[in-house]
């Protein structure tokens, strides 16, 4: 052999390994891409894989005040630009004596969904109509409130 087929086959030899090298960079890139996104997603969106299956990451309960004088309370389960998605929604239903009087109103809370128009368990508000949003402790009547609510169910 001469010295041209000499390095001839050594840079044959060491594209194909530098070749090898680009590939798995790239492949491990790829993959290290795809578990990001899937991690950004999943903790945005909340899911999180458990032994029983996909399920949601527990959300703590929002009071939700709107412009025109309402609040709801549940978990918001999305929050961009335009719009809050509101699902476990709750809210306050206030039932003033017929007669004026010394009495104080009656107030409950009430479940999203029992209405007569039978509405989704879900609330889309548009950005716009919100004042503010609270996150309430564990504590608050409404809280305890609701897990009762739930624990009946």
């Amino acid at each position: 052999m001469n010295q041209f087929e000499n390095n001839y086959e050594d840079d044959v030899v060491e594209h194909k390994s530098s070749r090898k090298k680009i590939i798995f960079i790239g492949a491990i890139l790829v993959l290290s891409g795809g578990l990001y996104a899937l991690g950004y997603f999943g903790y945005f969106n909340s899911w999180f894989p458990t032994f029983s299956g996909w399920v949601s990451r527990e959300q703590p309960w929002e009071a939700v005040f709107l412009n025109n004088n309402q609040v709801y309370f549940g978990r918001i389960r999305k929050n961009d630009k335009d719009v809050i998605v509101l699902t476990d929604v709750f809210y306050l239903r206030v039932q003033q004596p017929l007669q004026p009087s010394s009495q104080e109103p009656n107030v409950s809370l009430v479940k999203l969904g029992s209405e007569l128009h039978g509405p989704e368990d879900i609330m889309y508000i548009p950005r716009n109509q919100i004042t503010f949003w609270e996150t309430m402790r564990k504590d608050s009547q409404v809280v305890q409130a609701i897990q009762n609510f739930l624990a009946q169910q």
